[in-house]
């Protein structure tokens, strides 16, 4: 079983951050996000506040190895960094500063325990919190870590943060290997408990690849397929964030 969960770690991370990006990227700046992606009832009533008011807008990437890319020019291509430029250029006038805390192979519970420091540290308006595969991937049981998941929410939103789950991403090659049903259907749970949108990562990344997007089975030689990925999830996840907070959009529209 341990040989297992190492195996399949490795494909994970290899997946995640190696420079083959998983297929032949579409033309330039194309990213097809049907609106359901990017929509959200829940508000992120700090971000509006801190972007109308303070006219700067601190933001906080809580995640894992997925959230990364590998090689010398990895942070500014992952998502976080595209999240950044997506929302500079969608809301001129307000400073926005992403800053990424994401470590390979974190259990909900390992970032849990970073939350005091965080908020302490960061004082950010908004965390975007991605989790869920390491979780599954070691067996933690469904309720522990949708309980686990549930405090760590409460104490954000208690530190005067809105907060933005994301869950996993989506690769065909270790579908059938790890099982993440139960745990995404529990961070749903967890975000319409706490009223927080969820960044539906691994249903748009399936959509991506069943519609032929993205072909995120087939090997490339080169970054470029993940780099595109990573820009349009960051686009995405400004435009639900905009969407959210009920910021005034500019004519760009980076989600299409």
């Amino acid at each position: 079983m341990r040989t297992l969960l190492i195996r399949t770690l490795t494909l994970i991370l290899a997946l995640s951050l190696s420079p083959a990006a998983r297929a032949q990227a579409p033309e330039p700046g194309s990213c097809d996000v049907p609106s359901y992606f990017v929509a959200s009832d829940a508000q992120l009533l700090r971000v509006q506040a801190a972007a109308k008011q303070s006219k700067r807008l601190n933001i906080v990437v809580l995640g894992t190895g997925s959230s990364l890319l590998g090689g010398a020019e990895g942070a500014a291509k992952a998502y976080p960094a595209r999240l950044q430029v997506a929302l500079q250029r969608r809301l001129p006038g307000i400073a926005v500063n992403v800053v990424s805390q994401a470590k390979m192979r974190q259990t909900t519970a390992d970032m849990v325990k970073t939350l005091g420091k965080l908020l302490v540290d960061a004082k950010p308006a908004l965390v975007l919190w991605q989790t869920g595969t390491a979780d599954a991937m070691r067996g933690i049981d469904p309720e522990d870590f949708r309980s686990t998941l549930d405090d760590g929410v409460e104490m954000l939103q208690a530190g005067n943060a809105d907060v933005v789950l994301i869950n996993m991403q989506y690769s065909p090659r270790t579908e059938s290997m790890i099982q993440l049903g139960t745990y995404a259907d529990n961070m749903r749970v967890v975000a319409r408990d706490r009223e927080v949108p969820l960044f539906d990562r691994l249903g748009l990344m399936h959509y991506w690849n069943d519609n032929g997007t993205f072909d995120l089975y087939a090997a490339a030689k080169d970054n470029a397929l993940a780099s595109t990925v990573h820009d349009c999830l960051g686009r995405a996840l400004a435009a639900l964030v905009i969407e959210a907070a009920h910021l005034e959009k500019s004519e760009d529209k980076p989600a299409q």
